[in-house]
């Protein structure tokens, strides 16, 4: 196992893109402690803001300290695993093909942007844009599990198309946003205009206070889906916790969005509160 022990302190942001288990495997400790960083717009060698210990030959990888200001960790990476022990920042395994990801503190906005593979499990809170598009870009994450245990901000899944994305907390504005595909689940409140010109796929909002449906959803029934249960059971399967009466709920169906194909769905446990339709 590879250990790097953040100790800079800088209010710069750091990017270490390009530092993945694969690009450190078959280095020595001297060569990893040459690999270049940028520090803002300057390039340093990675000595600078870490200490490097251990034996990168495991495709393991273990980050330490507040590593808020480091950003694109794990970017791009494709085998092994990435430890944060702290927070992280922004494009937490963007554009990753494989491998998994474990952030032991809160993450910024980006994690998982357009990700192709592999598993990121953030086990605090994280920002905005989870498993998104980035700006101009047609097609969002489009594999994998992106797994917050905390809360989440604006956009989640913008763009989606295939994939899975959970939320254990609240989540702002926008959830599912012109999703293609995949499914987003969110297990706490949620902000407005959830789906929004959604094309296929589908949105669970698992909370106690359903937000408003937006009119060009329509409601088609309420049952108890199969799928859904074997979603739960992967989900525990990775050690992302499912409350047992989330199995046993029923669930209002809201097919949309009309103003797109209109072939997504909507899923709202029933919780005696039934969501409103604006």
């Amino acid at each position: 196992m590879l250990t790097l022990r953040y100790k800079a302190d800088t209010s710069i942001p750091v990017e270490i893109e390009g530092l993945t288990p694969t690009a450190t495997r078959n280095l020595s400790l001297a060569e990893i402690q040459r690999f270049e960083l940028f520090h803002g717009n300057r390039k340093l060698p990675l000595a600078e803001f870490f200490d490097v210990s251990g034996d990168p030959s495991d495709a393991r990888l273990e980050l330490e300290g507040n590593l808020a200001g480091v950003h694109w960790i794990g970017a791009q990476m494709s085998e092994g695993e990435i430890h944060v022990r702290g927070d992280a920042g922004r494009h937490v395994g963007s554009e990753m093909t494989g491998g998994a990801i474990h952030v032991h503190g809160n993450a910024s906005d980006w994690v998982g942007g357009e990700m192709y593979g592999g598993l990121i499990h953030v086990h605090g809170s994280a920002g905005h844009l989870i498993g998104s598009a980035y700006r101009g870009s047609t097609t969002g994450m489009t594999g994998g599990a992106i797994l917050i245990d905390g809360s989440a901000g604006n956009e989640v899944g913008l763009t989606l198309r295939r994939g899975l994305v959970a939320i254990g907390g609240a989540c702002g504005d926008f959830v599912g946003a012109n999703m293609i595909a995949g499914t987003v689940l969110v297990f706490g409140a949620c902000g407005n205009r959830p789906a929004a010109s959604m094309r296929r796929g589908t949105v669970a909002l698992l909370g106690q206070n359903p937000p408003s449906v937006l009119v060009t959803f329509k409601k088609s029934c309420v049952y108890q889906p199969t799928f859904l249960r074997l979603i739960f059971r992967r989900l525990e399967s990775l050690g992302f916790a499912v409350p047992a009466e989330y199995y046993a709920a029923s669930y209002g169906v809201y097919h949309g969005d009309h103003v797109a194909i209109g072939r997504g769905e909507i899923l709202i446990r029933e919780t005696g509160a039934a969501p409103q339709v604006n």
